[in-house]
């Protein structure tokens, strides 16, 4: 169940990556965070409460809140014409929780791909505390970039390989999501340092931080 809420948490990272590259109307993204932000609380629900008081799972199913309320919160913000600021200072405190989440996938659950993808989700929501937060608007086509590619990259990419059984050679695609980031978010930003276009409330990724 997790890895379908992940497969569709990459379509609202490539919606709302295209919503600030000023190509999907706000309102229309809107619309999309609210179903997959509902999906992404019911999901940790469900899982938590089938995981039979097992520790592991409960830890891995409560990240999925983290994003859940934050395309909830983006897809209100959005219709409602609210000030960004809130969700800015969420994402903050995603950001450094996915730092937490990232440990505990490298060093509890040995799920090195994993640790890695909350590391680049630690980086995606600190683009949206500075941009949404700190309005730093020339942020926002090299954030808009990053959130389109890390949706197919973190999510939908790894729910399908994961979904049919082509998930393997951990250690191989753990490096190999860590070159990528690297090489490809570094390049990125020569690349859009034009003028800033307008602001809006629209980030979102995430779901569970290991496979269930």
């Amino acid at each position: 169940m997790g890895n379908v809420g992940l497969f569709f948490v990459g379509a609202v990272l490539f919606i709302n990556g295209l919503l600030l590259l000023g190509k999907v109307d706000a309102r229309a993204g809107a619309v999309f965070n609210l179903f997959v932000g509902a999906l992404q609380v019911l999901t940790p629900t469900y899982l938590i409460f089938t995981a039979d008081g097992d520790p592991n799972k409960i830890l891995a199913a409560s990240g999925i809140y983290l994003f859940g309320f934050t395309y909830l919160y983006v897809g209100i913000g959005l219709l409602a014409g609210l000030d960004s600021t809130g969700v800015g200072y969420y994402s903050l405190f995603v950001a450094i929780a996915a730092l937490g989440y990232s440990f505990v996938n490298f060093r509890l659950f040995k799920d090195y791909p994993f640790g890695v993808i909350w590391l680049y989700w630690a980086f995606l929501w600190f683009l949206f505390f500075l941009l949404l937060g700190l309005k730093k608007a020339g942020l926002t086509t090299y954030t808009g970039w990053v959130t389109a590619i890390q949706g197919w990259v973190t999510c939908v990419i790894p729910a399908g390989l994961l979904l049919s059984g082509y998930w393997k050679h951990p250690n191989e695609i753990a490096v190999a999501l860590a070159v990528f980031g690297v090489v490809v978010f570094v390049a990125l930003w020569p690349l859009t340092r034009k003028s800033p276009r307008p602001t809006q409330a629209a980030p979102a990724a995430g779901s569970v931080g290991a496979p269930t």
